[in-house]
């Protein structure tokens, strides 16, 4: 007798990732975290959001928030993430993170919340605008999280207390209502995550660094790209290796490495003898490489509106589909009285 039994499909591990759409990501982005992303389809569940909804805890000109979380949509799909195999979306199309976050609030302590670094650094920058929303802001990136069961979120090996607030908050929950949200883990990659800045290398590079000279956009042109890093800090000991107290040299070998694949070996061999000007030049047209592919394709699409209102469209009802479950699993447990 023929067997007709066969196995379902073993579901694949839940990957989830924001940014904010504040300014463009830089190369340490880039290499620390997008470059990857493409590849992780094939085993895992990937959803990618802009977070504007995180964006509005610093005043923002409407406008100009509005052409950013445009961008920064066009900027993920340049990545080759692949719509059809991944979630993209915008995180204000789906109201359920807003919801949910109402509901973490009330299970979230007020001395963890106040601990999180990010309220701390934020505070201090915006001292006229200590927001609510501000100090809140764990809750809803743990609402992102959980709302899609997700098992792994991709940070830097400096952002693991992002994550610990959301898993405390999980385990939380689960603690009193039973098994409900997946208690997310770390997925820290082990290249390029700390990319450092080119003005001051004891520091990572950030895209909201006022010094425009420290940090490469990925939408930089060549032009600016090669200036950027002729002017980059490095010692006055003028050979290429990697030792103790070369932050500046050390930090452009990781880039040219990230580039190339080379390892910082076989970039002392390449550029044994040769100066650092030349080895600036050959880091500034190697990322350029890297970069060319991405920029031609969000050349493309970001000003085909048709195409990223399909996209968003698309992304977002797949996003409310998956996150809808969650929420109404949770609402239930609550007790809210559901619809």
């Amino acid at each position: 007798m023929e067997n007709n039994n066969t196995a379902a499909p073993q579901r694949k591990p839940v990957v989830f990732s924001a940014i904010q759409p504040t300014s463009v990501p830089t190369i340490g982005n880039y290499f620390g975290a997008f470059k990857n992303w493409s590849n992780m389809a094939e085993d895992y569940d990937c959803l990618f959001a802009v977070a504007d909804l995180h964006a509005i805890t610093v005043r923002n000109e409407p406008a100009m928030l509005r052409k950013q979380t445009k961008e920064m949509f066009a900027l993920l799909l340049s990545l080759d993430l692949k719509p059809e195999k991944n979630i993209i979306f915008i995180q204000s199309h789906v109201p359920a993170h807003a919801e949910l976050s109402w509901i973490l609030n009330c299970y979230t302590q007020f001395g963890e919340a106040s601990r999180m670094t990010q309220f701390k650094e934020k505070s201090q920058k915006h001292a006229d605008n200590i927001n609510i929303g501000l100090f809140a802001y764990p809750t809803l990136m743990a609402a992102d999280i959980l709302l899609y069961q997700t098992n792994f979120v991709p940070v830097g090996a400096d952002q693991k207390q992002h994550l610990e607030i959301t898993r405390d908050i999980a385990e939380r929950f689960n603690g009193i209502y039973g098994n409900t949200f997946a208690v997310p883990e770390p997925l820290i990659g082990k290249s390029g995550s700390r990319i450092m800045s080119l003005q001051d290398p004891a520091q990572k590079m950030s895209k909201s660094d006022p010094n425009p000279k420290a940090s490469v956009s990925m939408l930089d042109t060549p032009d600016m790209i090669v200036k950027k890093f002729k002017s980059a800090v490095t010692d006055s000991e003028a050979v290429v290796r990697y030792a103790d107290g070369k932050d500046g040299i050390n930090n452009l070998m990781s880039i040219y490495s990230c580039c190339t694949g080379s390892d910082f070996d076989a970039i002392e061999r390449e550029f044994d003898g040769k100066g650092y000007g030349e080895f600036k030049l050959a880091v500034a047209e190697a990322v350029i490489s890297n970069l060319k592919p991405v920029q031609e394709k969000y050349n493309k699409i970001v000003n085909d509106a048709a195409y990223l209102k399909e996209c968003a469209a698309k992304g977002a009802e797949a996003a409310n589909y998956v996150s809808g479950k969650t929420l109404n699993k949770v609402m239930k447990k609550v007790g809210l009285l559901l619809k």
